[in-house]
């Protein structure tokens, strides 16, 4: 197969960028290995750069390449070099080569992606391996038997993604990006690694904890398990001290965590846990991982308002919306301390709460609100088609009177991912409230699929739907309204929240996306004013608290494309209020 001849690589210009591009190592992008919740010690990351080409949808064969592209970057974006528009009636092909290690050649082989949008097809050495459908979630093919030892093995991938022309689950991608709705991404768009196994492995570990108890409940999925394995854990504390270390046959254990350390934003205290598979005394698998004691439930405060709770004690929640979108790459953060840092400018500037919305980050997003202490309310990211005069004309359909539909295979797509999500994201403590929809867009059969999560996990809150179109079901009553924010009613025993308000926008020159058009919900002409009315939401959400409100979220953290209300330009460069003044302004929410 021809490859290519280019291999230098460098940013797209032509849009602003973050400060992060100067970080980045075209033959090691993001480097840290990308699934905190399982680790293993050996590992192959085959970020890089790749052969890519764009072919017509119906072609299934690839015989040559266009350029180099920077994986794990979506082509659409900057950070990818080539920063091509993917259409419905095309295919993204991708090819490299990667050698096993010596010492690998005994065990099975697993090839991960993070996240490919949105039908990846796999081949190595010429032999299909398989397909995967969906673009949010981690999937891994075990390719033992396709490889050569000491040799270059040929990896071929191809994606298809339809974006919004599409059923699938595509969060606020568009072909045809405007107004609230941002630019397609396609293709590779997380870290993709290989690791070695033995014919026994860990899947995945559940860990449920009870503080009311003061017990840790672990569940392990083994791959390959036979009759006399033994399960060895050890649960340790950061002073490095052993609090459990135990060995059973039983591939549930429950564990008792005597005077547990509660994980909260204000101490976000994480037990690490090594999880190993014995046979006869030998380790065949060996896991490192983490969790977080805490609870999430609803109860009552003394003037018989509904109340989110936390560790059984009532607490306020305050957060931003955040899209999870960057100018230079996308879906894809430059690098990881790129990642980390709009979760660590959220909680500087006095917010608990980050609302995920209609996209679901890589691993370590998930991993660093753990480790900082922000909660996290999660969005199922949103199918169907969508364009902006259908979106404002199904807010005049009453919630009695909207159904919502989608075709049966549509169906088993968003039921598919949702349980995919929840049981990826099941570990981290951070995540305390599910969302299966916004403002009806793709809604259905909102009743059942709040009960299918439920069943999926009930130990976290449900929000049925933020915004527009409540059926009266889940814990919480969720209304968005801009750009002050407003009480809920019909409460219906749930507690009352704001799921989204704000939407001021001001003007950063030399900041912002270049774009015809600019949109806010009020626009303002200085930071002066811009504070200003800020501290007369505080004001009024002060009032609303008194009153049962449980939590309100402000849109939003950064400018996004057309977007510029955020408290953040897009690059990340400007704090649009005074940094200090903002954070004591949140702060006077949560004092008693």
């Amino acid at each position: 197969m021809k490859e290519s001849k280019k291999t230098s690589w460098k940013p797209i210009e032509g849009q602003i960028m973050t400060r992060w591009v100067s970080k980045i190592d075209p033959e090691k992008p993001l480097p840290k290995y990308p699934r905190p919740q399982l680790k293993r010690k050996e590992w192959l990351n085959l970020n890089g750069l790749w052969d890519y080409a764009i072919r017509p949808k119906e072609q299934n064969y690839i015989d040559g390449f266009e350029g180099k592209i920077l994986v794990p970057y979506p082509i659409e974006s900057a950070l990818s070099g080539v920063k091509r528009k993917l259409g419905s009636k095309q295919k993204l092909w991708y090819h490299r080569t990667f050698i096993v290690p010596d010492s690998w050649n005994q065990k099975k082989i697993l090839l991960h992606f993070g996240a490919v949008d949105w039908e990846t097809t796999i081949w190595i050495n010429e032999s299909l391996v398989g397909v995967h459908k969906g673009g949010f979630t981690t999937f891994y093919f075990e390719i033992s038997k396709y490889l050569k030892k000491g040799e270059d093995n040929e990896l071929v991938v191809s994606v298809w993604d339809s974006t919004d022309k599409g059923h699938q689950e595509h969060g606020k991608q568009s072909l045809k990006p405007n107004i609230i709705f941002y630019t397609a991404v396609s293709g590779i768009w997380q870290t993709v690694w290989l690791e070695p196994v033995l014919d026994t492995y860990f899947e995945s570990l559940t860990m449920i904890p009870n503080i009311d108890n003061e017990t840790l409940n672990l569940k392990v999925n083994i791959i390959g398990s036979q009759k006399n394995d033994l399960i060895h854990t050890i649960i340790l504390e950061k002073e490095g001290q052993i609090i459990t270390d135990h060995e059973t046959p039983e591939k549930e254990i429950l564990f008792k965590i005597q005077s547990p350390k509660l994980w909260s934003p204000d101490s976000p205290y994480l037990y690490d846990i090594i999880v190993e598979i014995k046979r006869n005394n030998v380790i065949l698998d060996k896991v490192k991982s983490y969790f977080g004691m805490r609870k999430i439930a609803l109860g009552r405060n003394m003037k018989d308002f509904k109340v989110i709770e936390l560790n059984n004690k009532p607490l306020l929640q305050y957060g931003t919306l955040d899209q999870g979108y960057w100018p230079d790459g996308l879906y894809t953060a430059p690098t990881d301390d790129a990642l980390k840092y709009d979760i660590e400018i959220t909680k500087e500037l006095g917010f608990n709460l980050i609302r995920k919305h209609v996209k679901i980050e890589p691993a370590r997003w998930y991993y660093h609100c753990d480790k900082i202490g922000i909660l996290v309310w999660q969005d199922m990211p949103n199918g169907e088609h969508w364009n902006i005069l259908k979106h404002i004309k199904m807010k005049l359909i009453s919630e009695k009177r909207f159904k919502g539909k989608r075709k049966d295979y549509a169906k088993k797509n968003y039921y598919d991912m949702l349980k995919t999500m929840i049981n990826l994201l099941y570990n981290s403590p951070s995540v305390i409230v599910w969302i299966p929809f916004n403002e009806g867009w793709g809604q259905f059969d909102t009743e059942k699929i709040v009960d299918t999560a439920r069943n999926l996990d009930s130990s976290r809150l449900i929000n049925n739907a933020s915004g527009w179109f409540d059926k009266g079901v889940g814990d919480i009553r969720d209304i968005h309204k801009y750009p002050d924010p407003k009480m809920p009613n019909k409460l219906n025993g749930r507690a009352a929240v704001v799921g989204e308000f704000g939407g001021l926008g001001l003007k950063v020159e030399g900041h912002m996306w270049k774009s015809k058009g600019k949109f806010v919900y009020r626009n303002l002409q200085d930071q002066h004013k811009l504070l200003n009315i800020y501290e007369k939401m505080i004001s009024k959400l002060i009032l609303l608290i008194e009153n049962g409100l449980c939590a309100a979220i402000y849109t939003q953290i950064t400018d996004v494309e057309y977007e510029i209300n955020g408290l953040l330009t897009y690059d990340r460069e400007i704090i649009k209020m005074d940094k200090n003044k903002l954070r004591e302004l949140n702060l006077t929410l949560f004092r008693e």
